[in-house]
């Protein structure tokens, strides 16, 4: 098959001088010439052999000039081949013809062969120049073709690396967080199993002396009127006016002991019951001996933590004294974690205090009167609601947002390990099933709200079991108040 560096010229004409005289002179030139006496002889050839331009005769038997042109145009090997018509001067209408039918240029007969030539040679630089151009085109496509293709790979590759980048960083973070979870259950397992123990045996070891005397105080009491009745008895039938007996009992001053006696032993009793309400409130604090999920009463752990805090409340130096209003509602008993919970009241509280104590140290006492309140209900989806604000100075907005996260504190260094308020905030929803939730505007105080269920579900959830599975293997002994935020 002819390329576009062999300059093939295809003549078709039946007539042979014609022929002749075209083939010498553009043999001459250099251009390699074929040659078809009629239309169909040509419309065969162009299938096995393709020239780079056709001289084409209009007047033709058989098949016209015209009618080959059509047909090559309509052929997809041949319809980029320039033609040119070979016609008669005077042939106007058949020029404008075959112009329209898809040739490039005509030369009349008689062939002047200087302008013959010209003329070829213009069609064949364009149509080699064509086909270089479109054989550049075809390179550049391909080019553009294989870019693309490389480039999507490479977007493909970039979106795979990127995808597993997000995801190892997505496993990264969520290792992160398991550690930080896991360090702070050790961290506050150790706290607790070691100051639940320590509450717990300060409280047995209190708790046994305090009933030996509490117990015993009752037969003193008995013992002494009987040796009191006993003494007027001996006054009254044998009285004696002994030196030494009126100046022993003028130096004790036997009246006032026979009257503060019974006194002293009532105070006793009042004081050891103290002690006995303090070692109990100790007990239902810490709920050393309950490690799963008891039916308890809500309100005796408030009351419980409250105990412990007692001190906390009392006027100070230049502190009044913070009071506490309770509005309880009338609870059924509660299946939950009764020491975790008690743990949750005892940070709340504290920060509530010490909320309070720092509004105290900045302002005049006479104007504020400090007060936290604690409100219970019952709600209707089976749940309960603690309520615990108070009128403090509040937190802004940023504190706010970071209230429950791990180690976030706004206290000096060494006050406080940022820890209190996460814990509890895992205590109530993660443990309990419930929600916890600050409200707090600067200047208006804090307000938390909990909310957890009546009765605990049974959990399925697969985190769930391996975070107590994780839980029991570092044995949580007792709660103790850890410094939140």
């Amino acid at each position: 098959m002819y390329t576009s560096e062999t300059n093939v010229i295809l003549i078709v004409d039946d007539t042979p001088t014609n022929l002749e005289v075209l083939s010498e002179t553009l043999t001459d030139a250099g251009f390699e010439v074929a040659v078809a006496t009629s239309g169909e002889i040509a419309l065969q050839q162009v299938e096995y052999e393709l020239p780079n331009l056709i001289l084409l005769d209009v007047m033709m038997p058989g098949i016209d000039g015209f009618e080959t042109c059509r047909r090559l145009k309509q052929n997809p090997l041949t319809k980029d081949v320039p033609v040119i018509f070979m016609t008669a001067l005077s042939d106007t209408v058949d020029k404008v013809k075959g112009l329209s039918l898809g040739a490039v240029d005509y030369i009349t007969k008689p062939f002047q062969q200087a302008e013959v030539l010209a003329r070829i040679q213009i069609h064949m630089k364009l149509r080699n120049m064509s086909l270089t151009l479109e054989e550049q085109n075809i390179c550049l496509k391909k080019e553009i073709t294989e870019r693309t293709n490389a480039e999507a790979s490479l977007q493909q590759l970039t979106q795979g690396l990127e995808q597993r980048v997000a995801d190892r960083t997505q496993e990264l973070s969520q290792a992160l967080h398991n550690l930080q979870t896991a360090q702070i259950k050790l961290v506050q397992a150790e706290k607790l199993a070691t100051l639940g123990q320590l509450v717990a045996g300060i409280a047995h070891e209190i708790n046994n002396p305090v009933n030996f005397v509490h117990a015993n105080l009752y037969h003193v009491n008995q013992y002494t009127k009987g040796l009191l009745e006993l003494l007027k008895l001996y006054q009254k039938h044998c009285p004696s006016s002994n030196p030494e007996i009126l100046a022993k009992q003028e130096e004790i001053d036997l009246d006032y002991l026979a009257e503060d006696i019974p006194q002293i032993l009532s105070s006793m009793e009042v004081g050891t019951e103290r002690i006995c309400d303090i070692v109990q409130s100790l007990r239902n604090f810490s709920r050393h001996d309950e490690a799963d999920v008891k039916v308890v009463d809500i309100h005796d752990g408030i009351e419980s933590t409250m105990m412990l805090l007692r001190n906390r409340l009392k006027p100070k130096l230049n502190h009044m004294e913070i009071q506490v209003v309770k509005k309880y509602s009338n609870l059924p008993q509660v299946e939950c974690y009764a020491g975790k919970i008690n743990q949750v009241f005892m940070n709340i509280l504290s920060n509530a205090i010490e909320a309070l104590e720092d509004k105290l140290d900045n302002h005049d006492t006479c104007i504020m009167s400090p007060a936290i309140y604690i409100s219970t209900e019952v709600l209707r989806n089976n749940r309960i609601e603690i309520r615990i604000s108070d009128n403090g100075p509040g937190m802004p907005e940023h504190v706010k947002k970071r209230l429950f996260e791990p180690f976030f504190t706004t206290k000096p260094v060494g006050k406080g390990t940022g820890l209190g308020m996460s814990i509890s905030h895992q205590i109530i929803t993660e443990l309990h099933g419930g929600t916890l939730q600050c409200i707090s505007n600067p200047g208006k105080g804090a307000e938390f709200i909990i909310e957890i269920p009546i009765q605990q579900q049974k959990r399925t959830d697969t985190n769930w079991r391996q975070s107590q599975n994780v839980t029991k293997s570092i044995t949580y002994k007792s709660p103790v108040t850890i410094g939140a935020c």
